[in-house]
């Protein structure tokens, strides 16, 4: 896996040597515009507007419009030899309870690995360190052209990077509050009834899949081959509107304690693995997609407070 960035984590006075792997895999189907007519390709050429020259990458620029026909011009050298201590380090500058950060600030997730023998000591003592302390490491570096704020937190046996957004960048959500409305002490029992019997003590152990992934792999297979598509779990679910708040949830809850009492029943085995199904090549044949892969270590989801 190539490295996004490399660099080292600042600690005070000590450095870390890393490299910066990016946390997540990207399972998206990805489509290509066509003409509708045809089906054929739709190019997009880049011309300039002054003497309409098509052009290509290595003839580009980035600019900053300052005026409606004025435009700065900023290089890649310029960027890369601007004066910040962030621009090799992702330097640590505070850290704060775990439980402090805003859920919302959280953004793309990357794994720290320390380079080299040399970084792989004061690296563990950073582990370690994050690890007794239920603490994150607050972080600034820069990448892509901007200073970004981050966390250090400790997952299993490696150091996750989050990415946080800047506390200006949340908006504020107290206008979409919900009108004035009476909650019952029964209907919120019901409903903490309903979570109990939901909980589980880890993501890892729902057997999730991505159904609409699996429904357009198997749409465009019945394509390629000319046959009506099959169906992939089943329709979609009829919803009514909440008429008893309290039936709604006590038949919820019966409903959760039978599921929960079908899986339980079934010697306590593991869920079984999701319907995975091949995508079509542009030869003919098939391939497997990136479907449901050997489990690794992933991000954890934060709650809120």
């Amino acid at each position: 896996m190539r490295p996004v960035w490399t660099g080292a984590i600042s600690f005070g006075l000590v450095t870390i040597p890393c490299r910066v792997l990016s946390a997540t895999e990207d399972h998206s189907i990805s489509f290509r515009q066509v003409h509708t007519a045809d089906g054929g390709r739709i190019r997009y050429q880049k011309v300039c507007k002054i003497d309409g020259e098509v052009l290509d990458q290595a003839d580009i620029g980035r600019g900053y419009e300052i005026a409606r026909d004025r435009v700065v011009p900023v290089t890649d050298e310029e960027l890369a030899q601007m004066p910040l201590p962030t621009a090799k380090a992702i330097e640590i500058v505070a850290f704060v309870p775990e439980e402090s950060i805003d859920p919302a600030q959280v953004g793309d997730s990357y794994w720290l690995q320390p380079d080299g023998q040399v970084a792989a000591k004061p690296y563990k003592l950073l582990r370690e360190a994050l690890t007794r302390s239920d603490r994150a490491a607050i972080a600034k570096f820069a990448w892509h052209g901007r200073e970004r704020l981050g966390e250090l937190q400790v997952l299993g046996e490696a150091i996750a990077l989050h990415g946080l957004r800047w506390p200006d960048e949340i908006r504020d959500p107290g206008r979409l509050a919900p009108p004035p409305a009476a909650v019952g002490d029964e209907e919120i029992d019901e409903a903490l009834a309903l979570m109990d019997v939901m909980t589980v003590d880890r993501l890892d152990d729902l057997a999730l899949a991505d159904r609409y992934r699996d429904a357009l792999v198997e749409v465009i297979a019945a394509k390629s081959e000319h046959r009506e598509p099959a169906s992939v779990g089943g329709g979609p679910q009829e919803t009514a509107p909440v008429v008893d708040l309290m039936a709604a949830l006590h038949e919820s809850v019966a409903k959760a304690r039978a599921a929960r009492g079908d899986e339980e029943s079934a010697d306590s085995g593991p869920a079984e693995d999701a319907d995975v199904r091949e995508m079509p090549r542009r030869d003919g044949g098939k391939r497997t997609p990136a479907g449901k892969a050997a489990a690794k270590p992933q991000p954890a989801r934060r709650r809120a407070s």
